[in-house]
């Protein structure tokens, strides 16, 4: 089972979209797949068109005293599931704080769905803090979206820095996301990045496809197979595969 975060130290910045995408793009590569939606703004659980409410919230959710499988949804989708997200999750840094080993917490209670699943994808909630470490303790791999911006940029170098001072040598992507190559400043950035090699070769730019998600209820990448986004998303999944070195599925 492979674990890819998708996170970032604000938001804004087309997490949640990336999230909702790629989900659905591993589970149509044949990868049994968990998206677990961490914000608790739940806009991840919304696109899936599920309701944001965990029994118990974060306290039993986090507790430890049950198996995550009793909080997971089935989606509409084959060989995708869902763990919604709470409201409750906006205390989930205190709920971790009482924890004798916080940062553990996550990849404890993941640990089990390894017969389960083949890739899970977190939903992170914008922020670096205790959720995070618990994160980065459970993760393969740390996906960050960054809007084509200086202070965005600049807010990439944090997120890198808290990660590998917390796990050195956990693999680290990010990729352009809301890209408008109509902008000067765009194009700087992206010509900027490009020698990068923290940064995905795939960008996703800005697109009213991504925007309908949360009136659709529809992954843009199967709302609008063909928008230029959709494309972006699937070239970033590639990419995402070959990072966290996982096997083709063979569909039958």
């Amino acid at each position: 089972m492979r674990v890819v975060a998708v996170a970032g130290a604000k938001g804004g910045v087309g997490k949640t979209a990336a999230a909702v995408n790629l989900a659905i793009l591993s589970a149509r590569a044949g990868h049994r797949t968990l998206l677990w939606d961490l914000d608790p703004q739940g806009a991840a659980t919304h696109c899936y068109r599920a309701q944001a409410k965990v029994k118990g919230g974060a306290t039993r959710l986090l507790g430890g005293k049950r198996d995550l499988g009793a909080f997971i949804r089935a989606t509409e989708y084959q060989r995708l599931d869902l763990l919604p997200a709470d409201p409750s999750f906006r205390v989930v840094d205190t709920v971790l704080s009482t924890r004798r080993w916080p940062d553990r917490v996550l990849r404890k209670l993941l640990r089990p769905l390894d017969r389960n699943y083949d890739v899970v994808i977190l939903d992170c909630a914008p922020g670096l803090g205790i959720v995070t470490e618990s994160v980065i303790a459970a993760s393969d791999l740390i996906l960050a979206p960054i809007i084509p911006a200086p202070l965005a940029v600049r807010s990439l170098d944090q997120l890198e820095e808290f990660t590998h001072s917390h796990r050195p040598g956990l693999p680290f992507l990010a990729f352009l996301s809301m890209l408008d190559e109509r902008k000067v400043l765009h194009r700087q950035l992206v010509a900027q990045v490009r020698g990068d090699k923290r940064f995905a070769l795939a960008a996703v730019p800005s697109s009213s496809s991504v925007e309908r998600m949360g009136m659709e209820q529809i992954p843009a990448v199967l709302a609008s197979p063909n928008n230029l986004a959709a494309v972006a998303y699937r070239r970033l999944w590639a990419e995402v595969e070959e990072r966290i070195d996982l096997e083709p599925q063979v569909l039958t």
